[in-house]
């Protein structure tokens, strides 16, 4: 694995060989899973959510609300170098794509129609998560 801080930038038969089929067509392919199918929709253990390809920091348990939408879905990212922005119309929907910043890696989508402070929701597929309750980190305060 890259070092921290380090663009991490794999084959796509590396992301093959060490991302399940789910997390690799998600992740690595920009797919979606279904609704209320994912492991941390419902979780509200403390923690630091990292990307499944790199393991980066990407959101903080502290930014975690419900949301109703049927995928983990926080009001900020855990730094704003943590994940990056790209215009997704795949679908026919003109939406905001969430990018992992080291990888790549799709996580979701971002959409303004979240709660105070940001009003934002990012709304991200449990499969490209790995929550990290080992260390609890705090986000960063900026919006």
């Amino acid at each position: 694995m890259a070092k921290r801080n380090e663009r991490l930038s794999w084959t796509e038969e590396q992301w093959k060989a060490n991302l399940t089929p789910t997390q690799f067509e998600v992740a690595r392919r920009g797919g979606t899973e279904p609704a209320f199918s994912g492991e941390y929709d419902g979780c509200y253990r403390p923690g630091t959510y990292r990307c499944v390809c790199c393991g980066e920091a990407l959101f903080s348990s502290e930014t975690k609300y419900n949301s109703g939408s049927g995928w983990p879905s926080f009001y900020r990212p855990f730094a704003p170098q943590s994940v990056g922005m790209a215009d997704d119309d795949r679908d026919g929907r003109q939406r905001v794509e969430v990018l992992c910043r080291r990888c790549g890696a799709h996580l979701g989508h971002v959409f303004e129609d979240g709660p105070p402070p940001t009003g934002l929701r990012y709304c991200i597929n449990s499969v490209c998560l790995k929550l990290d309750e080992s260390a609890p980190e705090s986000p960063t305060t900026d919006s």
